[in-house]
């Protein structure tokens, strides 16, 4: 059995930034209120000092216009080789602030947008988490393996795993 350590304020943001940007790629699903979710693969930009998560997006793409009919967002993040599990429910927001996009904007953006940032099509989506939850491993994932084989080996219970809550 693993700990729950349920974190709020400073060390919630700490806690999301750190895993969102490291882990980078989610699944970004929208439409949460009906079936099927609609999902998709996103890179996660930056998440500020409020906890916010950003993203860059096509004004005329299929996930900012279904935010704009129900803006309620599911993030799942997931990075198998170190054991690291992120959920994020919140609200997105779309913007097209030209000084947050210039600060955002990577070369790989380019890829996507004709006339890069200068596109007319270019976007930013901030999700403002309202609770988050994840999974870690207390000892990274060599330590959590090892620990796994003994528990398969003795029959008890492996206490590798933190797991919590996250209230901005």
């Amino acid at each position: 059995m693993g700990d729950t350590k349920n974190l709020t304020s400073t060390e919630a943001i700490k806690k999301l930034k750190e895993m969102a940007e490291d882990i980078k790629t989610c699944m970004f699903c929208t439409r949460i209120d009906r079936m099927p979710i609609e999902t998709r693969p996103m890179s996660t930009r930056i998440v500020d000092e409020e906890g916010n998560i950003w993203f860059i997006s096509s004004q005329d793409s299929h996930k900012n216009l279904e935010i704009k009919d129900h803006d309620e967002v599911q993030l799942i993040y997931a990075k198998n080789s170190d054991f690291h599990f992120l959920s994020v429910y919140g609200h997105a927001t779309i913007l097209k602030d030209k000084a947050k996009i210039e600060e955002l904007w990577t070369k790989w953006a380019d890829a996507w947008f004709e006339e890069g940032k200068k596109d007319p099509n270019v976007t930013l989506i901030c999700i403002k988490p309202k609770e988050a939850y994840y999974w870690d491993t207390k000892d990274g994932k060599m330590v959590s393996l090892i620990k796994m084989a003994f528990a398969a080996v003795s029959g008890k219970t492996p206490d590798d795993g933190i797991e919590g809550t996250i209230r901005l």
